[in-house]
């Protein structure tokens, strides 16, 4: 099958000089965009973003996987990147039902398969990429050998009344045709570009904090802002199925900032104290985006990937 190319911002990525971007059209009939670093002999590892996130931004992570003998693959998975958004308003993070993202997945299985991509495969999910993985390591067991997690959105640190306010308001909206309307106190999410570098949640390195707000003010269709009423209402579905599964039978490295402040660091500790052939990283003084730290503590990390990658950890349970 041939894949249309689509727009890839190579000035303002990082990536090895074979990237490039095509677009996928899902069994829906939704197309979305789907990067593609194609060389590697060590096997293929497909990248799910976080919310608000973009291929571009995970050109580092192809770097860094290329340098250790990996193709990778990312998805601007709908309602972000150059993916379909809601036709009001551009900036608003929108999704009905997080099982429309999976459907986004099996299209980017469907081209790596068509595409001879190295195998094995593996998948990395970074945040609500991390919750998406999961359903799909859930539903395609045999699909990935390996997944490695960053800060997997697998619960909310919100306490007890905004989370009953979460699914109250939010579930009424959908139910009501309001689902696309965005959800109240985004704060500065609305406008990403103008975000500081002080105070913020996700990175403590100054550098890759200016590389990714560069991206989206050259681009500014890369940007996004709050999510929606209906994005909300799915995601705490999503994420309260999720956390009544067992773990997949596939190992899983995670990492987790000792500063993480935007998902529930217990969710993840209660996940992969269940999780067989599962270990759990802590990585001192991160933030959220573990991935976007300083370039030594970026380099440690994708090492730890590789040797997990290639069968050396986690130990495998009797």
């Amino acid at each position: 099958m041939t894949y249309p190319d689509a727009p890839y911002h190579a000035d303002v990525a990082s990536g090895p000089p074979q990237g490039r971007a095509h677009w996928v059209t899902a069994a829906d009939g939704v197309r979305v965009r789907v990067a593609v670093w194609p060389e590697g002999t060590r096997g293929t590892v497909m990248i799910v973003p976080g919310r608000t996130e973009y291929t571009e931004k995970y050109s580092d992570a192809a770097a860094q996987l290329h340098a250790r003998g990996f193709a990778s693959v990312a998805i601007d998975v709908r309602g972000q990147g150059l993916s379909p958004r809601p036709a009001h308003d551009r900036l608003v993070g929108h999704v009905n039902d997080f099982k429309d993202f999976q459907i986004d997945v099996d299209a980017a299985l469907a081209m790596c398969t068509d595409m001879d991509l190295p195998r094995p495969w593996y998948i990395l999910g970074h945040s609500m990429g991390g919750l998406i993985a999961l359903r799909t390591l859930v539903r395609c067991p045999t699909a990935f050998r390996r997944a490695a997690f960053s800060a997997p959105m697998w619960g909310l640190p919100l306490p007890p009344h905004r989370r009953f306010m979460g699914w109250t308001i939010s579930s009424a909206a959908a139910a009501i045709g309001l689902g696309e309307r965005s959800a109240r106190q985004s704060g500065n999410a609305a406008d990403p570009a103008a975000a500081p570098f002080e105070d913020n949640l996700l990175t403590r390195d100054a550098r890759m904090f200016a590389w990714m707000k560069r991206q989206i003010t050259t681009y500014p269709d890369l940007a996004l802002g709050g999510p929606s009423l209906g994005w909300v209402w799915a995601a705490l579905r999503e994420m309260h199925a999720c956390a009544r599964l067992a773990a997949p039978g596939v190992p899983a490295l995670t990492f987790l900032g000792t500063d993480e402040d935007i998902v529930s660091a217990d969710s993840i500790h209660v996940r992969m104290a269940s999780w067989p052939n599962g270990e759990l990283q802590m990585v001192e003084g991160a933030r959220h985006e573990v991935l976007m730290e300083n370039a030594e503590l970026r380099g440690q990390i994708y090492d730890s990937i590789a040797a997990h990658f290639d069968g050396r950890f986690p130990t495998p349970a009797p």
